[in-house]
């Protein structure tokens, strides 16, 4: 019988739709009559994942059926998911089926491969630090990365403690930072250390909902889950000063209940990060280039060297080039094998014509 706690799965972030969902799995894999129990994925090792029940933590293997499904489908299980699992006779548990999740965030490595990354979150604090980690263009991917995701991004900027001695600096960054993203996301400057950056975060911490840490390596995410925590959990490590780069102190993404009620998933930085959403994703994070662009001379203008380019004459010249190169990253992804060696011949055609042209300019 399938009949699970919902108000201690609240605190895990149980919603009643993840929990009609969960149900309506639950029936539909009640042919062998095993009790099943509603778990959330915690941590994803190689061959196992751990569970959480709403009390305690164990160790699970998910069923290879369940792996090769979730294969076919170019899907993976990851930390946040809702799964239905049963314990056998050896008090082993397996995993046999994944609820279908209400959001889930999916990244891109450098070969246009999609990795899932978290799964039900209400809310992704995207992490920057206010020393040489700042970077805007960065910022851009990570608001891209979440946009079509149905979670809600906030950019947290930590280590405001190195601009404190200095307020102008820190508002500087901050109206450097306005000028590059979409008006309606919040921005707060934390010190992630100290006790009042769970206060600068209360509004996002109601209980039952779902958090997760974005950033790089040494923007202070697993400093600033341990200050949520109330308790050093994640391990931190020392920043490069030349860089303000950090170590991947964090090595896995990890679920971890917060005192209030709410949860928190910590993640390793990526080296490389290329949204998933595509060109919907990435017009939605750079609205202001749409809204310039119905004012420039020629209704296909690419803003590059078109004269009468509206979104040139006013978007700042590093942010349009992060737009360029994030709009390349999205079509080479969504491009079929014929499309790449179609590319790839017009691209030698352009060779061959050029060197030609040199040939005759040295009259060779």
């Amino acid at each position: 019988m399938f009949d699970p706690d919902f108000e201690t799965l609240s605190a895990l972030g149980l919603t009643p739709a993840i929990a009609s969902r969960a149900a309506a799995a639950a029936a539909a894999a009640a042919t062998d009559n095993a009790d099943r129990t509603l778990f959330r994925i915690a941590e994803v090792h190689r061959e196992t994942v751990v569970v959480h029940d709403g009390r305690i933590c164990r160790s699970a293997r998910p069923v290879p059926k369940l792996r090769r499904s979730l294969a076919d489908d170019d899907a993976a299980l990851v930390v946040g998911d809702w799964v239905l699992g049963a314990v056998d006779a050896n008090g082993q548990t397996w995993i046999d089926t994944r609820v279908e999740p209400s959001s889930a965030i999916v990244r891109r490595d450098g070969d246009g491969h999609r990795h899932p990354v978290v799964s039900n979150v209400d809310t992704a604090l995207l992490v920057m630090g206010l020393d040489d980690d700042f970077n805007p263009r960065r910022m851009e991917r990570y608001l891209a990365l979440v946009h079509d995701s149905d979670v809600l991004p906030v950019v947290v900027l930590t280590k405001a403690d190195v601009v404190a001695h200095d307020p102008r600096q820190l508002d500087a960054q901050i109206d450097r930072l306005r000028r590059r993203i979409p008006a309606e996301v919040d921005v707060i400057a934390v010190n992630a250390t100290e006790p009042k950056a769970r206060d600068a975060l209360v509004a996002y911490l109601e209980r039952g909902r779902t958090l997760v840490m974005l950033g790089s390596s040494g923007a202070g995410k697993s400093t600033l889950t341990n200050t949520l925590l109330g308790t050093a959990v994640q391990d931190t490590g020392a920043v490069r000063e030349h860089d303000s780069r950090g170590k991947h102190t964090t090595t896995a993404r990890s679920l971890h209940l917060l005192p209030g009620g709410a949860c928190v998933i910590d993640t390793p930085g990526v080296r490389t990060l290329r949204p998933d959403g595509g060109e919907a994703a990435i017009a939605g994070t750079f609205a202001d280039v749409a809204a310039l662009a119905l004012h420039c001379r020629f209704r296909d203008c690419g803003h590059r060297g078109e004269p009468g380019c509206a979104v040139r004459a006013v978007l700042d010249e590093d942010r349009l080039r992060n737009y360029h190169k994030l709009l390349r990253e999205s079509r080479r992804d969504t491009m079929t094998a014929l499309d790449r060696q179609k590319q790839v011949a017009e691209w030698k055609a352009r060779g061959r014509a050029s060197r030609e042209r040199m040939r005759d300019k040295r009259g060779e």
